[in-house]
């Protein structure tokens, strides 16, 4: 049984389609609403931000996702997030499901909700609903279809993010195997930090999965994924990460965790895992992507905590900005992380495809080539190596380095 890796995004599972559209929310020249429908409804699966602060979007979508109903659509908006807006944001995603459902001939309980941008305006609801006539119309399964959509809800990210793959399983006649696709979109490239997911990402599959397990495969991912990435320290009010699943494919409905659920899940976490990475290395500013491992740690958790506060270092992201071949940076964030190691005993490499270097060795800053370290530190993805030497779990986190953009970016987002 393989995992493989196919062009395109949320239109490759059967069933699915997607439009973008310009409504003029807050950009200008540019597609700034996206749809994904489906011809069937489908059981969803979510996991929403851990910020006490959380948008009107989430909201509505969390209570539907948790009602245990099927949904059919969800719109999506850049430019205003719809956050900080109190009753009258709840008002503008009810009216919005309300209005995508009578035009799509559904129940606005189908109609999932995501907005990101700028937290505090209230969005112009005819903008909406000129953008939802615009979508609708539009809606397409072609590869391009949904490459556009995966477009349309970028806000300061500088690339689109996308990637679906394929997999085989048992059919729902009993006789051979047949291709299960799931294929996913994300966006986000600040207000980017551990503890939930994402700002904004939806995952289509036409596999036939029981609701408790779709979530229960989302949920086990989703710490390994999207929570080991981190841009700037900052959790969003906003962050929504949906699966959807309308059982076309024609597989045996994967009812117990077996072998087929633990094959899904695998696949599901490839998705996960190369949306988040492409999210890291689109950074607000960025220039270069960190992988941080941390390895031979007493606990899973403990390895996780490592690897992210060296990846979300603001000290780390500079040195890797200038490339400075700091290790003392590296060392000063696994130490005020949390959980106990002795430094006495780890080890601190970084590597690239121009070679390795060894930073720290047995309780000591090691001597190493200056000219190696700038090599590698000039790369566009750089490895961080931590071994802690007292267990047997590991975890990876991504990050990016901190340049002067982010500050520029950031200091006149709203405008």
């Amino acid at each position: 049984m393989k995992i493989r890796e196919i062009p395109g995004g949320v239109t490759k599972a059967k069933g699915f389609k997607a439009a973008a559209a310009a409504a003029g929310i807050k950009y200008e020249g540019r597609k700034d609403m996206a749809m994904l429908w489906c011809s069937v409804p489908c059981t969803v699966a979510g996991t929403f931000t851990s910020n006490i602060v959380k948008a009107a979007p989430v909201l509505w979508d969390r209570k539907i996702v948790q009602s245990g109903g099927k949904v059919q659509a969800v719109v999506v908006n850049t430019g205003i997030a719809n956050a900080g807006c109190g009753a009258e944001g709840m008002a503008v995603c009810e009216d919005t499901a309300a209005y995508a459902a009578e035009v799509l001939g559904l129940q606005k309980e189908e109609v999932l909700i995501g907005s990101t941008g700028v937290i505090g305006p209230v969005i112009d609801m005819e903008k909406l609903k000129g953008g939802i006539d615009l979508l609708v119309p539009a809606l397409s399964d072609t590869e391009e279809a949904g490459t556009e959509a995966s477009k349309a809800i970028m806000t300061t990210d500088t690339v689109n993010k996308e990637f679906a793959v394929t997999i085989e399983l048992p059919g729902a006649d009993g006789e051979g195997t047949v291709q299960v696709t799931l294929g996913g979109m994300s966006k986000g490239s600040g207000m980017i930090h551990p503890n939930m997911c994402t700002m904004l990402g939806y995952i289509a599959t036409d596999a036939a999965i029981e609701k408790e397990l779709l979530q229960k495969a989302l949920s086990s991912v989703v710490p390994d994924t999207f929570n080991m990435i981190t841009v700037d320290g900052d959790t969003s009010t906003n962050d929504t990460l949906l699966a959807f699943a309308d059982g076309l494919a024609g597989n045996r409905l994967i009812a117990e965790e077996d072998e087929s659920f633990e094959l899904f899940r695998e696949a599901l976490g490839t998705v996960c895992r190369t949306l988040a990475v492409k999210m890291a290395a689109d950074g607000e500013g960025a220039s270069k992507l960190i992988e941080v491992c941390v390895k031979h740690m007493d606990t899973k958790e403990n390895a996780r905590t490592l690897a992210r506060s060296v990846a979300g270092s603001s000290l780390v992201k500079a040195m890797i900005f200038g490339r400075d071949a700091n290790c003392g940076r590296i060392l000063c964030a696994l130490g005020y992380a949390g959980p106990v190691f002795d430094p006495a005993v780890i080890r601190i490499d970084i590597s690239g495809e121009s070679g390795e270097v060894n930073f720290y060795t047995d309780g000591r800053i090691q001597p190493f080539d200056e000219a190696q370290a700038l090599a590698i530190l000039s790369e566009e993805k750089i490895h961080i190596e931590c071994d802690m030497a007292c267990g047997a779990e590991e975890a990876t986190a991504w990050g990016c380095d901190l340049t002067y953009d982010y500050v520029s970016i950031n200091a006149d987002y709203r405008s």
